[in-house]
């Protein structure tokens, strides 16, 4: 599978950004798949259903199963966060899977970056990051600068890094 990733700040516009990359890019007839990290404590699940009790109980994972979706649930239960590559692991095979955050993995990102959240590129300090898809331009970057909103071009950078 090729990976390829989005970074930046807090309200940087990453996510937005993945939503229309996935729409773009599935437009096109790639499979795509993605992997978003979370730095705070979250749980898909909710407290009363069964599956929250299941877990509640101390199962070290749930699987919910319907006719539309599964997901399955891992308990970490005080062991460390898997690494990135072994959550990868566990997807099924797809073209591409586009990974939100992980800023300091080793794969190949764009950053998104707005000037209103106030903090500088991580472009800068971070070798993997490709390029940057910003809200203004960015005059003296390196790096290819894309408009934040111009998701069919950033989606053609990615394609041609990752060779598809």
């Amino acid at each position: 599978m090729r990976i390829y990733g989005v970074t930046g700040w807090k309200n940087a516009g990453k996510t937005g950004l993945m939503e229309r990359l996935v729409a773009e890019i599935t437009g096109r007839g790639i499979t795509v798949s993605t992997v978003k990290h979370a730095h705070h404590s979250t749980d898909v699940d909710q407290p009363g259903r069964d599956s929250h009790r299941h877990r509640e109980a101390g199962a070290h994972e749930v699987m919910l199963a319907s006719p539309n979706r599964w997901a399955l649930m891992h308990e970490l239960r005080g062991a460390k966060e898997p690494p990135l590559e072994e959550l990868l692991a566990r997807l099924s095979p797809v073209d591409l899977v586009l990974v939100e955050g992980f800023k300091r993995d080793t794969h190949p990102k764009i950053e998104a970056h707005r000037a209103e959240t106030g903090k500088p590129m991580l472009a800068a300090d971070t070798p993997t990051v490709r390029a940057v898809a910003a809200d203004r331009p960015q005059p003296g970057c390196a790096l290819p600068v894309f408009d934040l909103d111009d998701t069919g071009a950033i989606a053609d950078f990615i394609l041609r890094e990752v060779g598809l």
